[in-house]
């Protein structure tokens, strides 16, 4: 993402921050889902796990659940505002493992002994998820999980109306309401989604893919081997 793309983006999450804190933990059903994604990293209690952009900590309950007290939980993400909300979940909860770090979730280095990464509805911002996708698993010890979870256009049969209901929620949930890019940004957004799968399945074994709500939701996982 260039400069002016990325400083368009954070203002654009930090401004809409509180209303997605709420959004991400008041959607019917997101929270199983989140869960569902936490469970396929595979974590043991002291394990140390990096969620790529965390966005306003919507999925720290689940990863510290599974780390336990002596687990470390950083979340990584790019917005002062979506960090902010983060950290004031993060004291009222008096979670002391886990720590906050703002940076660019594509450029974040993985340093020492990482036994996951976690990204939720994140890989359809970046410009090159199938490079991206492939830092991270370098950065991930033997053994360990990576796990995204996406939206994108459902492929069902009944999708039309689905489908329709979906690009207006990407429209309102892109910078510039997705006028920045060549063609549609769902478009984009499926084609982002598939090249992280992509790498994902080829990096590693275990994998498994799942498709919920409607078809709109993925979620997929795999271990370093």
């Amino acid at each position: 993402m260039s400069e002016r793309g990325t400083t368009a983006a954070q203002q654009f999450y930090g401004r809409w921050a509180r209303l997605y804190d709420f959004l991400a933990s008041a959607t019917p059903g997101l929270s199983q889902l989140r869960g569902r994604a936490v469970d396929e990293l595979g974590l043991a209690s002291g394990d140390t796990v990096i969620e790529m952009g965390c966005g306003t900590g919507a999925n720290f309950s689940h990863l510290r659940k599974r780390v336990g007290p002596n687990g470390t939980v950083v979340g990584v993400d790019f917005t002062r505002g979506m960090l902010q909300q983060a950290r004031n979940r993060v004291e009222r909860e008096g979670w002391k493992n886990v720590h906050l770090v703002q940076a660019d979730a594509a450029a974040f280095e993985l340093r020492g002994e990482v036994d996951a990464v976690l990204a939720t509805f994140v890989v359809g911002m970046l410009d090159d998820p199938h490079t991206t996708i492939g830092r991270w698993l370098d950065g991930i010890s033997s053994g360990g999980g990576l796990a995204l979870l996406d939206a994108g256009q459902s492929t069902h049969p009944y999708s039309w109306p689905v489908n329709q209901a979906f690009r207006g929620l990407v429209i309102a949930s892109t910078p510039g309401g997705g006028t920045n890019f060549e063609k549609p940004p769902w478009n984009v957004l499926d084609e982002r989604v598939a090249e992280a799968r992509r790498m994902l399945s080829e990096r590693t074994v275990e994998t498994s893919n799942s498709e919920h709500a409607l078809g709109i939701v993925r979620i997929t996982g795999g271990k370093i081997p």
